[in-house]
């Protein structure tokens, strides 16, 4: 497996970024076991000490617990994977309003576009883990 990195953005968020994304599309069910932090960094081809980084940073934002000697896992707590979700949504929207502003385009244009769109977008699949 291979999943191509942008140059902009350090490795372990956006390793965060696809498990959060794997999760909130039922991709990884709460209580799901991650893979082992060795297995994580053979598949994405990255330093052990970047998947152990993501872990880390997942847990302490309260996605994911260890248990000692077994591994890492998904809490298995719907309200959790509702409110990634939420988050989510909230920072695509923001980022997208944010470019087209920029670009110069008022609201008005901008909900007439999604309006034209949002019937016609493919999702695009991120990486598999």
């Amino acid at each position: 497996m291979s999943v191509e990195f942008d140059q902009n953005v350090p490795i372990y968020i956006q390793i965060m970024n696809i498990i959060k994304r794997r999760i909130i599309s039922s991709k990884i069910m709460p209580g799901d076991k991650l893979p082992s932090i060795r297995e994580m960094s053979v598949k994405l081809k990255v330093n052990p000490n970047t998947i152990q980084r993501t872990y880390q940073e997942l847990e302490r934002e309260g996605i994911t617990y260890t248990q000692r000697g077994t591994g890492n896992f998904v809490k298995e707590d719907i309200k959790m994977v509702k409110k990634l979700k939420d988050q989510m949504a909230e920072q695509i929207i923001t980022n997208f309003i944010g470019g087209m502003k920029s670009l110069g385009f008022s609201n008005s244009q901008i909900i007439e576009i999604i309006q034209r769109k949002v019937d016609n977008v493919n999702v695009k699949e991120e990486g598999e883990i």
